[in-house]
């Protein structure tokens, strides 16, 4: 690591900007947030409050006319932006983080993984929940052959949210990218092609079920890996009732884990990492359960510790990766393998067919 920070660049200060991208850079050493980019004067006034030292800038372009004053730029406006804004940064001669999905369609997010590779500059994805406290708890256990060979993968991201609470990542407009195939989607989707390998197959059903909604509330991917593994992808706004997070079970056993991962709540309520808290700990009642033959809700199987949460390694691994340090913690063609897949399930869903890839 260097003993000068690198000084970064955050375009957009909405959910993603603020809440997450924000406090997980200010936290990294190595790192300090020099600039955020948003027009709105309220969230000038807010990034202000919390990072006294950090510059404002209205667009875009103010912030790459300086290119030579930063060292990386973060992506975390809304998703029909993500491809001009790291076509631009690339093409400013900067390195970029860009939210996820990268990009609408695998072949644009293939373009940008070629141009920054032409540049020689780092292209990486936030796919923050390959450090969610479950999945690094799930990745240990099958290492371990707790499991045996995992045989099917069942994982939800579900909410109750009857009513649309609007803004882009509801419209029904495809150029915004919205609904939940690509939000939560993409989150998991990208964790079954980190833990078992790629898809041969994809199925899925998406549906808009709440009144006022304009596109996919309620979606089910079914994908078949070239390991034999079937994953079992559930994303709902409209589970009145929440299932399990992750349910896997395999020759030897299955892991069973009900509750969300604490950092986002922390986050959302102005925690930060390295504030004194542990970071990233869940109270022992939701620990997940290994176990066969028993239901965990009936006392089958045994507790296991969930390892905690760690979204900081993320910004920690790019540091290392622009320093050269260490390797680029989610490369944008990763990303391209599952915005395959993504493509895949819509198509699946609109002429309902089983997808070939």
């Amino acid at each position: 690591m260097t003993t000068t920070p690198l000084r970064v660049g955050l375009i957009g200060y909405g959910l993603a900007g603020s809440v997450f991208h924000a406090p997980l850079i200010a936290a990294t050493e190595g790192l300090t947030l020099d600039t955020v980019v948003t027009s709105n004067p309220d969230r000038q006034e807010q990034a202000r409050a919390e990072f006294p030292q950090v510059r404002c800038a209205a667009t875009p372009e103010e912030l790459f006319d300086r290119a030579d004053e930063l060292d990386l730029v973060v992506i975390a406006s809304p998703n029909k932006t993500h491809v001009p804004l790291a076509t631009a940064a690339l093409k400013a001669g900067l390195p970029v983080v860009v939210d996820k999905p990268v990009a609408g369609t695998a072949a644009q997010a293939r373009g940008l993984a070629a141009l920054a590779e032409e540049r020689g500059l780092l292209l990486s994805v936030f796919q923050n929940r390959r450090w969610d406290n479950d999945f690094l708890t799930l990745r240990r256990l099958i290492a371990d052959g707790e499991l045996g060979d995992v045989w099917r993968f069942e994982s939800r991201f579900e909410r109750w949210r009857p009513q649309p609470k609007g803004g882009w990542r509801e419209s029904g407009d495809p150029a915004e990218i919205g609904g939940l195939l690509y939000d939560l989607g993409s989150h998991l989707v990208d964790q079954a092609l980190v833990l078992f390998g790629p898809v041969t197959e994809v199925y899925a059903e998406t549906d808009i079920r709440r009144p006022g909604a304009e596109t996919d509330d309620d979606t089910f991917i079914a994908l078949t890996h070239a390991n034999g593994v079937r994953s079992h992808l559930h994303v709902s706004a409209t589970t009145a009732q929440l299932g399990p997070r992750l349910r896997v079970l395999g020759s030897r056993a299955g892991y069973v884990k009900y509750g969300l991962d604490p950092q986002e709540a922390a986050l959302r309520e102005g925690g930060r990492p390295g504030g004194g808290a542990e970071w990233g700990v869940e109270d022992e009642s939701l620990w997940g359960r290994v176990g066969a033959g028993d239901s965990p809700l009936t006392g089958g199987g045994t507790p296991v510790p969930t390892l905690p949460g760690d979204y900081p390694a993320y910004y920690a691994a790019v540091a290392a990766a622009l320093t050269g340090a260490g390797p680029n913690p989610v490369t944008a063609t990763q990303a391209a393998a599952a915005l395959d897949v993504l493509e895949a399930a819509r198509t699946s869903a609109r002429d309902k067919v089983t997808v070939t890839l």
